[in-house]
């Protein structure tokens, strides 16, 4: 009894040891591959069906780049927040662009999402996550401003009313 014990107690403390020492694979939560200062990674998506076009092809305007989820509650609110007080105000500006990428999702998932809830702003596929993974490994809500030079300006994860408050008055006091 006490042998088998001890074989158990050592068992534990070497999976304790071995968890403790093995690397992770994703950074936390929250982390962003990219920061403040730095250029917007190229990139290349669908605009509509059928016409891609490249993130360079936005230089000189500002541009708001959302990644979310139908299925994310926090987008779910956060989504009709940005129809309201930002596209709603500057998307006649041209110098303003608004581009909320679905993380794996694509246009059948996202036309009827949008129709449904009334969205007038690009919801664009990003099914394989190959646009999300130049940003971040994982989580959203997500935004991130680039300027007219190309630079990314500004980086939130989640959602919450003060923050996204931050970024509807760093937008208006851009245009």
């Amino acid at each position: 009894m006490k042998h088998a014990l001890l074989l158990f107690l050592s068992g534990i403390f070497s999976l304790s040891s071995f968890a403790q020492q093995t690397p992770q694979t994703d950074p936390p939560v929250g982390d962003f591959r990219t920061v403040i200062g730095q250029h917007v990674p190229s990139f290349s998506f669908e605009i509509e069906k059928g016409k891609k076009v490249n993130i360079n092809d936005y230089k000189g305007k500002y541009v708001l780049i959302n990644f979310f989820a139908t299925w994310c509650p926090p987008c779910n609110q956060e989504l009709p927040m940005a129809q309201k007080l930002i596209w709603e105000k500057h998307k006649d500006n041209p110098k303003f662009a608004f581009i909320v990428f679905g993380r794996e999702e694509g246009w059948e998932k996202l036309d009827p999402f949008k129709a449904k809830k009334g969205f007038t702003f690009p919801l664009l596929p990003d099914a394989d996550r190959s646009i999300f993974s130049l940003f971040a490994p994982n989580g959203i809500p997500r935004n991130i401003i680039v300027d007219p030079a190309g630079k990314i300006i500004y980086q939130q994860f989640g959602y919450d009313d003060a923050e996204f408050e931050k970024l509807v008055k760093l937008i208006d006091s851009k245009l």
